[in-house]
This record gives C-alpha cells, sequence and structure tokens, in this order.
C-alpha cells in the first residue's frame, strides 16, 4: 500500500497533521494520512478545502514499532505530529530507521529533541537518512533570522525572541505542560546552562510600544541545534504568545508546578499535568486568520565588535509549521537534504530557501535585517 505513497503524514486527525496534509496537496506530493483511528481521519480529510484533487490515502495503526514498521515500509519521509514527543517519538523513529524513511516532528520539547540526538542521530547518519524534530514556525522562522544574523562573521551570541498571536491546538497544550517537568537549558560558551525555575521576562516587541511577556519556553530548540556550529557559542531564548493574561497563567502554573506537582511520584505528576491540560484547551482552536493570527521571530546576534538584528514578522503560525513540513518533504523525495543525520531544518535545507517558501505562500515578510560592524 504504501510504496504508492511516499510521505507519511502520522497525526493527520490533528490540527497541524491535517495543515501539512492541505500543503502536500498545493505541493502534488501523494500521501498518507494515519492516525490510530482511521474513521476519525478520514473525517478530518474530508474538510480540507480541494482534498479531492490529492493523490491520498487513509491508513489507521497502533503506536508501537511493529505498527509503525507495516505503517510507514515504502515510504520515504515520515511527518510525525503526535506528541508529547518525549513520550510518543521513540517508536516512530526507530520505525523511520528500520524502513529507510526520514524523520521529522513538530516538537518543541527540548528535552525530546537532546534525547534523539543521542540515541538515534548516529544512525540515521549512517543510512544517509534525515532525523529533523522541531521543523516548526516557533523554532525554524526564528532559526531562519538567526542565519541571515550569522551571514556577518564574527558574531557568535544569539539573543532570539518568538512571539505569536492565537490560541495553541489541543497537542501543543500538551507540550506546554509536558515540558514543565524537563529542565530547560541555555546555551553558554558551548555548554548547557540549565534556567533559573520560574524565569520570565518582559520583552521589547519590534514594531510596537507595548511589551510583552515571555518565558524559556522549555529552553526552545535553538540552543540544541547551534551547540555544535562553529558560529555560535551563546544563545538564549525567549518565547510566547501575545496575550498577557495567557502568559500570566502559563507563569502561574509553572509556579504551582514547581511548589505542589514537582514533590510528586513521576505517574502522579503525569496525572496532575493531564487533568490541568485538558481543562485548559480540548479541543482545536478556530482556523487562523493571517489579519489576526500574527508572529514574530525577532534575533539580536553580537560578537567582540559587530552587531546585527533580523526581525521576521508573519502570520498563521500553525500554517507555518504546515508549509514547512510539507515543503521539506517534497524537497526530500527529489534530492539529498544538506545533511544525514540530525539536522534542523535550517540545517537540513537552507535558510534563505526556507524563507522563500514562506514567502511565496505570502505567510512572513521579507526579514528586517540590520548589521552594524
Amino acid at each position: 500500500m504504501t510504496d504508492k505513497k511516499p510521505v507519511v503524514v502520522y497525526g493527520a486527525s490533528g490540527y497541524t497533521g491535517r495543515l501539512i496534509c492541505e500543503y502536500l496537496r498545493e505541493l502534488n506530493v501523494p500521501f498518507i494520512a494515519a492516525g490510530r483511528d482511521a474513521a476519525r481521519v478520514q473525517a478530518v480529510m474530508d474538510r480540507i478545502p480541494g482534498i479531492e484533487t490529492a493523490d491520498y490515502e487513509v491508513a489507521a495503526a497502533d503506536h508501537s514499532v511493529k505498527a509503525l514498521t507495516d505503517l510507514f515500509k515504502g515510504s520515504r519521509v515520515v511527518c510525525n505530529t503526535v506528541g508529547p514527543f518525549i513520550k510518543l517519538g521513540h517508536e516512530v523513529a526507530e520505525a523511520c530507521l528500520a524502513t529507510g524513511a526520514h524523520y521529522m516532528d513538530t516538537t518543541g520539547e527540548q528535552d525530546w529533541v537532546i534525547e534523539a540526538q543521542e540515541r538515534w542521530g548516529a544512525k540515521f547518519a549512517a543510512k544517509g537518512l534525515l532525523l529533523s524534530p522541531g521543523i516548526a514556525q516557533m523554532y525554524t522562522t526564528g532559526e531562519i533570522a538567526a542565519n541571515f544574523c550569522l551571514e556577518k562573521p564574527g558574531l557568535d551570541t544569539l539573543d532570539i525572541l518568538v512571539l505569536w498571536k492565537g490560541f495553541p491546538t489541543y497537542a501543543s497544550t500538551q507540550t506546554i505542560f509536558t515540558i514543565l517537568k524537563a529542565k530547560w537549558f541555555y546555551l553558554e560558551q558551548n555548554k548547557y546552562v540549565e534556567w533559573p525555575a520560574g524565569t520570565s521576562f518582559e520583552v521589547s516587541v519590534p514594531g510596537q510600544h507595548e511589551t510583552a511577556l515571555a518565558l524559556p519556553w522549555g529552553g526552545t530548540l535553538h540552543p540544541v541545534w547551534f551547540k555544535d556550529d562553529p558560529r555560535v557559542a551563546n544563545c538564549k531564548v525567549a518565547g510566547g504568545v501575545f496575550a498577557r493574561d495567557v502568559m500570566k497563567g502559563v507563569i502561574a502554573t509553572q509556579a504551582m508546578f514547581d511548589e505542589k506537582i514537582k514533590p510528586l511520584p513521576a505517574d502522579q505528576q503525569e496525572a496532575a499535568l493531564a487533568e490541568i491540560a485538558a481543562s485548559v484547551q480540548a479541543g482545536m482552536p478556530p482556523r487562523e486568520n493571517p489579519r489576526i493570527n500574527m508572529s514574530i521571530d525577532s534575533v539580536y546576534a553580537s560578537g567582540p565588535l559587530g552587531r546585527a538584528h533580523c526581525v521576521i514578522h508573519g502570520n498563521c503560525n500553525y500554517k507555518q509549521t504546515g508549509l514547512l513540513q510539507a515543503y521539506a518533504a517534497y524537497s526530500l523525495l527529489q534530492q539529498p537534504s544538506k545533511r544525514a543525520g540530525f539536522a534542523s531544518a535550517c540545517q537540513a535545507f537552507g535558510h534563505r530557501e526556507l524563507l522563500g517558501v514562506l514567502k511565496s505562500f505570502g505567510l512572513v515578510m521579507e526579514p528586517i535585517l540590520t548589521v552594524h560592524g
């Protein structure tokens, strides 16, 4: 079955999975929309505009290495949206490795990315396969901005801000509460340094006078990607949503977790966080509106004798994620990635190439780049 459809979207019934399928349709890429419940996946597919013109099929599989290996067999790329990834990612990665498929996901979990790199990176590289967790707006678009700054030699420190306006999906909410249990790291002189508990920031937002609240947001993925980049020694990231009340709620929940939930046994922590997450967001948010759902990725890069600042204004962060995933799959079907094994989206496909794709679909503006020194 799968040998006719080179891409598998695993978790296609979710908000982001559906968007990946939409953009695969626009890029004329055949795909399998997969999940645990075929009827649920089909119901979601039926609501995608123009889906009747897509070359796709629906499949169901249990979340086990064996079932996923059977599902992926004959495919070349897997777009994984089933999280939290620290809990559910290893089975998908193992099945990809067994079937010779490239692995990509939409994670925002720093602990999963570090673990995936350590456990699977060399194995994927040995087979010439890409292992690229975290291809998503909240990480990749900021990484694009960082790479524009780093085109100026001599800048070794990155200060990154990622903000977006909208509602987190059910899966994103699960991830937000999952990362409360993890240690969060920034990069200092090429070493991971743990963020102090309860860290938050009042940040200046490019393009407006009002400030915003932000968090280290699980550490984000940028410190992991840039750790082995000889250009970068230091990397700190702040992120969040524009809605101040939402950010206050996240900060309060973080404090409550540290005080009341963290001392509990691991299984009780899981249950308590799952209950809180379900109470915050139990369904899909409204479909993004480009007039409302804006995003800002701002990067200051500095060095001993130089400065650069890059801002990318965009809209519809989940659509950006869907397009980035679909384009990455589209690219891998035509040529090898720039790197095999563990690599970020920019390392695998090029920051200018990814920017061009986002611009061509009207999701970001031309970057505003200022360089001094």
